[in-house]
């Protein structure tokens, strides 16, 4: 049986915040804590993140329904304030891990940032995509705050 083939997605996003600011908002457990988890009524249960290569993370949240997810990865790469680069799995899930890059840049109002989630094989029941983007708008609420 051959393998199913990798898909990826991109998102481009724009924040209205300084780089560090945004940097800080991806590696602090506590900032991640306020806005992880694609739903916007979630709230983050744990968050470990030990941000260096070959360090790992865990996340948890519980979703407005009550179920709980948790994520899971390796960092391959940091390069402060530009770029992380991780695996990615869901405990709930069996696919093999997936992958992480995310780029920030800064402009004249704030930060830029190209996220793409790419090596993603097999049935997941997430919709990336969407996900994502529905994470990124709590992301941009918490760093106007």
């Amino acid at each position: 049986m051959a393998e199913e083939p990798a898909s990826s997605i991109t998102v481009y996003h724009h924040f209205d915040a300084g780089q560090s600011a945004v940097w800080r908002a991806w590696t602090d457990p506590a900032i991640v804590s306020r806005w992880w988890g694609s739903d916007p009524d979630g709230v983050v249960t744990s968050a470990a993140l030990d941000v260096r290569p070959g360090g790992r993370f865990a996340i948890s949240f519980q979703d407005s329904s009550g179920d709980v997810h948790t994520s899971t990865g390796e960092y391959l790469r940091v390069e402060e304030p530009t770029e992380l680069e991780f695996t990615w799995s869901w405990l709930s899930e069996t696919n093999p891990p997936s992958r992480v890059s995310v780029v920030f840049a800064t402009d004249d109002t704030g930060t830029r940032m190209r996220f793409v989630h790419g090596e993603l094989r097999g049935g997941s029941d997430h919709d990336y995509a969407d996900g994502w983007r529905r994470t990124f708008a709590k992301l941009d609420r918490v760093l106007a705050e």
